[in-house]
């Protein structure tokens, strides 16, 4: 490879890592993790927190490779995905932040491991991980790919490296949530998941005109 292909790679590299990051926001997530996984032990979130980053990479690669090609298959848009699964992310987001703030020891005990790893894919990994925004960007980005094969194989290791580092960091995140939890306090932790469950809310409210608008545009453009 010249150098001008890897000064491209680490470029499209730096701008698709923080494009997905600053989407998905593990670090805020993991107290929406921590939240839902009272009653675990540190080395059951963290097989769960292994589990829901595996869940991401597949959701990753397979919306940045095939994710046009299967929602056109289903007949399914952009803007019904974004409408779908940003009413999803709201009601998880209004939830949290109507639910009691000392959960009772009864509630606490019936979280088992069994019922986490059952709620592993949905609704941790789709839509509050990796989401419709997530799944919409990824796309997006795999789009700017170039047909040319000179171009076409560091794109797609780029595109490799991209939803393998994410993963990671989802992992860090959601498996260090309890230590960053402990460092912030009883009262600090109930700030950051409240603030967390907000931001939540108004990212599925988000997404949610965001599709929207996307289906009434044309409608809108083609009656003028």
């Amino acid at each position: 490879m010249d150098g001008f292909i890897i000064a491209r790679m680490i470029s499209d590299y730096l701008f698709a890592f923080s494009t997905l990051i600053s989407i998905i926001n593990p670090f805020a997530i993991g107290f929406v993790f921590l939240e839902r996984t009272q009653g675990l032990s540190y080395r059951e979130r963290a097989a769960l927190a292994r589990r829901i980053a595996f869940y991401s990479l597949c959701v990753l690669l397979v919306a940045g490779f095939l994710g046009q090609q299967i929602l056109s298959f289903f007949g399914i848009s952009l803007a019904a995905l974004r409408i779908a699964g940003g009413l999803t992310v709201a009601l998880a987001g209004w939830g949290m932040l109507n639910a009691p703030d000392a959960p009772d020891a009864t509630s606490v005990a019936k979280v088992s491991m069994a019922a986490a790893n059952r709620m592993a894919f949905f609704p941790m990994t789709m839509p509050l991980t990796t989401g419709p925004g997530t799944i919409a960007a990824s796309i997006a980005l795999a789009a700017n790919r170039s047909g040319d094969m000179r171009s076409l194989v560091p794109s797609m290791l780029v595109g490799l490296l991209v939803a393998a580092t994410v993963s990671v960091v989802i992992y860090l995140a959601y498996r260090h949530a309890v230590s960053v939890a402990r460092m912030l306090g009883p009262d600090g932790s109930r700030l950051v998941t409240r603030v967390s469950a907000f931001l939540l809310l108004c990212v599925g409210v988000q997404i949610t005109l965001t599709g929207v608008l996307d289906a009434l545009t044309p409608l809108v453009m083609a009656g003028r």
